[in-house]
């Protein structure tokens, strides 16, 4: 027994030998393809990509001082532009507060002077136009007076008159 079974372990063994080295075939097999098509990748890219990439590279170094050159202008522009932002903003708060104080002058101003043309109105009506309205009431009185005692005469002389005389 001992040699039947030493001879189905042998045959064991070496089937699965054989199916490891069937295994491994196939794997070279296997990677032996893939590596025909990488190879045949690797041949596409060199002969489609890398012109491109090499043209993007050479039109980089081309461009590569006129891009520095527009991106230092572009930072000075904005430097410049900064600059005279903060002057022009500077210079309108100046003119908007001195225009506040301006305004603020003139309504003082015209509240002044309309205060005093109040003052004087009041002062030209205490002096002058109320003794006129006195003055004017008292000559009203006087003529109103006088007219009624010439009336009086008159009446006494005009009802000496005829009738006749008396219309004309």
């Amino acid at each position: 027994m001992s040699n039947g079974l030493l001879t189905l372990f042998i045959a064991v063994t070496a089937a699965a030998v054989l199916l490891q080295a069937g295994i491994l075939f196939a794997m070279f097999v296997a990677v032996r393809k893939t590596s025909v098509k990488v190879e045949s990748l690797t041949e596409e890219v060199k002969t489609k990509v890398l012109p491109t990439a090499e043209l993007a590279h050479a039109m980089m170094a081309e461009m590569r001082p006129k891009i520095e050159t527009l991106v230092d202008n572009v930072s000075v522009s904005t430097t410049m532009m900064r600059t005279q932002l903060e002057r022009i903003d500077a210079t309108l708060t100046d003119i908007v507060d001195r225009t506040r104080l301006q305004v603020i002058r003139a309504d003082e101003f015209v509240t002044n002077t309309m205060d005093k043309i109040e003052e004087t109105r009041e002062a030209v009506q205490r002096t002058v136009v109320s003794p006129v309205r006195h003055l004017s009431g008292l000559m009203h009185g006087v003529t109103v007076g006088l007219e009624t005692l010439f009336s009086r005469q008159r009446g006494r002389a005009a009802a000496n008159l005829p009738q006749d005389e008396m219309f004309i």
